[in-house]
């Protein structure tokens, strides 16, 4: 009789494909986002050139005389929206955590008891520290909207320099973040369920064909989620870089209109 699909010793012998090929490519870009991002909070105070600012440095905060960086007050919206992401709690659970690894691949012994959701003698999911944060994701959600806002502000301003309209290589990466990051935020799980996720029957609801519509469109960019997810990822790092190259006059911002 085959082994049953359930049995560990089973999924061992089922995947021969390079399974751990995900895992390890989310841990290490994942890695080095981490790092940019601290190095570019942590030992920078500003990163703005012009009309450009940088999205690690928007909405602008003043702290007064303090020696830290402004972002260093704003950070933990954007990070703690992405890090309880349902996604990105997948992908780094398996990355990081070996929890599991991978489908129908069995969790090491060695990891077992140290797991996030603490696959030990007691598993208790996320209801426990620190991974029980996890539930403030919904919350983040509303946060996350507003700066979304706010950056599509930034990418409109970034069309005028001295009160004259133009259209820079920045102008384009602030406005190429921004849409992603709108496709991104606005894909969340959290928001497709207050949108519609309580609603039984739309057309008996106030507001049910507007609401059917927006459910429709969170729907579509959620089926998307993790595209939007690592792009916008990319497309951040790539503006908040380029406009610091531009403020230390390392290269030079191609424009018309100025």
């Amino acid at each position: 009789m085959a082994a049953s699909l359930s049995s560990p010793s089973a999924a061992d012998v089922r995947r021969q494909d390079r399974w751990w090929v995900y895992p390890a490519n989310v841990a290490a870009w994942l890695t080095l986002f981490g790092l940019y991002s601290l190095w570019t909070i942590v030992f920078f105070h500003s990163d703005q050139f012009h009309q450009y600012l940088s999205p690690f440095y928007s909405p602008q905060v003043a702290v007064g005389r303090t020696p830290a960086s402004p972002a260093l007050f704003i950070f933990y919206i954007p990070l703690g929206f992405r890090a309880t992401c349902y996604y990105y709690r997948k992908a780094y659970y398996r990355a990081f955590f070996a929890d599991p690894p991978g489908c129908a691949i069995r969790e090491p012994q060695f990891l077992a008891s140290a797991s996030p959701t603490g696959r030990g003698s007691a598993y208790r999911g996320e209801s426990r520290l620190p991974f029980v944060l996890n539930n403030l994701h919904r919350f983040l959600m509303y946060f996350a909207v507003g700066f979304v806002v706010v950056l599509w502000i930034d990418a409109y301003n970034s069309f005028w320099y001295h009160g004259h309209l133009g259209f820079g290589l920045g102008t384009a990466l602030m406005l190429v973040n921004i849409v992603f990051l709108t496709g991104y935020t606005f894909g969340c799980h959290s928001l497709r369920h207050l949108v519609g996720g309580g609603v039984d029957c739309f057309s008996c609801a106030l507001g049910g064909r507007q609401r059917h519509r927006a459910w429709k469109g969170v729907s579509w960019l959620n089926a998307r989620h993790s595209t939007f997810a690592w792009i916008s990822l990319f497309t951040l790092i790539a503006t908040d870089l380029y406009i610091r190259l531009l403020q230390y006059g390392v290269i030079h911002d191609p424009h018309l209109g100025f």
